[in-house]
């Protein structure tokens, strides 16, 4: 914003009161509103950063967005005269800490690994701060020193995290002050193609973070059924799916994510005999990464790939060594050491994706896990003509002290759109954005190292979100017979 009185003047304490008694009541008005603009830092600028940047914005708000993508920062603040992009490195602490020092808040949406980097400098400068992340312990080590410094660190305010969480207290918290008690809980989400796009065999196309899709495939799992802990190693992740019909999409399989048991403590409902969180996907993701995971073909474990075509990799995995006469390899030596039959969809589904070409893979110390999601990226991304979606689902099992049982169930179905952003952009980042303006505008008071599962937090959020069109619809007094089996 150009200031119509003279800069020099102004820096000298000279005759700076006569020319701003002079401007007219409206520019007056104008500068006034932006000296005591908000400022807002947000860090990096990937595949979520758009929604937040652009909601904010419209806000009035100050938004600077500091990356080492420049280019994209600017098409992402799109001309508006409140935003402007940094150029910055995350290795860079000083210039990190002078920026966090001279705005009101920070949101950082880079890779976890920095954010506790982040909060330290948060905390130093008494700035509050904002991410979409899990907790991590080292973040939540800060807790005392955020409430020291009379600031919050607000994380897990996404998706999933963040939605799933918001959502589901919502629920619990109206069961509790019934005085019932949550017997049962699965929580499910998912981010997918929409159906018309899901056209490869593995019925997936990435719209966020590729790699870490891949490699959430080398998870182990924890839930609890019926009171019985269940221990799922990453080895059987895929194994054993099981199925939920979905309106508007159909049949969805689910598989077990990370450990569910923490969530009986962070949702209050150590009631509760049964506890999963799963992760949705068409039919035909669990059976081909389950197969791609027997080869050990998403391993972070590096080896000397060098002159292997893509099919001497998978040799390598079976035999030891790429060394085989050539001719004596083919897709049935794959499915007979997977015990299945070469005409199965997890079999077809690799040789799509070129796991069986014998085309040089230009690769020296490298990982099978490099490899593979390396060819998913190539084959599997999101068209710029398709359209992702959203799907979550939360389905309880409520008892209360009158013997009445009762199935609650709540879900999502939200799609991307071809002329802005995709499902997954807008409700990873539209919760972080809101969190943000609540407080800016003081609506959030706590102090500490926070996710959003307390009622004045998640009730604003989802009242905003709702507005935005991203909405849960919640069904309550379903018989017995819906619950998930």
């Amino acid at each position: 914003m150009k200031n119509s009185f003279d800069r020099k003047s102004r820096d000298e304490g000279r005759g700076t009161r006569d020319e701003l008694i002079s401007l007219p009541t409206y520019q007056l008005t104008n500068l006034l509103a932006y000296i005591i603009m908000k400022k807002i830092l947000i860090l990096g600028s990937g595949l979520i950063a758009k929604p937040i940047i652009q909601y904010l914005l419209s806000k009035n708000y100050k938004v600077s967005v500091a990356s080492n993508t420049t280019e994209r920062s600017d098409a992402m603040i799109g001309g508006n005269i409140n935003g402007q992009s940094v150029f910055w490195d995350a290795t860079d602490e000083v210039a990190l800490d002078a920026m966090v020092a001279t705005h009101d808040i920070t949101v950082s949406i880079l890779p976890y690994i920095f954010h506790v980097m982040v909060a330290k400098h948060c905390v130093a400068h008494r700035k509050n701060m904002v991410t979409t992340s899990y907790i991590k312990p080292e973040m939540q080590a800060l807790d005392a020193a955020a409430k020291d410094a009379g600031i919050i660190i607000l994380n897990e305010i996404g998706l999933d995290p963040g939605i799933d969480h918001m959502s589901a207290m919502r629920i619990i918290d109206n069961v509790h002050q019934k005085e019932g008690a949550i017997l049962e809980f699965y929580s499910i989400c998912g981010a997918l193609p929409a159906p018309e796009a899901a056209r490869n065999p593995f019925r997936y196309k990435f719209s966020w973070s590729p790699k870490g899709v891949v490699l959430a495939g080398n998870n182990d799992a924890l839930f609890l059924r019926d009171g019985k802990i269940v221990e799922v190693p990453n080895r059987d992740l895929f194994k054993n799916p099981f199925k939920v019909n979905f309106p508007e999409v159909g049949a969805l399989e689910v598989y077990p994510n990370r450990d569910s048991l923490a969530y009986r403590e962070i949702y209050g409902i150590p009631e509760a005999k049964t506890m999963f969180r799963g992760t949705f996907r068409y039919q035909g993701w669990c059976e081909s990464l389950d197969a791609i995971k027997a080869l050990n073909l998403i391993s972070p474990e590096k080896f000397d790939m060098t002159g292997m075509t893509y099919a001497d990799m998978v040799k390598h995995q079976i035999f030891g060594t790429s060394n085989l006469e050539p001719g004596t390899f083919n897709k049935r030596q794959v499915a007979e050491f997977l015990g299945i039959s070469d005409y199965t969809h997890a079999i077809q589904a690799m040789e799509w994706l070129g796991l069986f070409d014998n085309k040089p893979m230009k690769r020296s110390l490298d990982s099978t896990f490099e490899v593979t999601s390396d060819l998913m990226i190539e084959k599997m991304s999101l068209g710029e003509t398709e359209r992702d979606m959203v799907v979550m689902q939360h389905t309880f099992l409520a008892a209360y002290s009158d013997g009445r049982k009762e199935v609650i169930r709540s879900r999502m179905l939200d799609f991307g759109t071809l002329t802005t952003d995709t499902s997954i952009a807008r409700t990873v980042a539209l919760p972080a954005a809101i969190g943000v303006e609540m407080i800016l505008a003081g609506k959030i008071n706590i102090t500490g190292v926070h996710i959003p599962v307390i009622p004045e937090i998640y009730n604003p959020v989802l009242d905003q979100l709702e507005i935005l069109g991203i909405k849960m619809v919640e069904e309550y007094e379903l018989p017995l017979s819906e619950m998930i089996r």
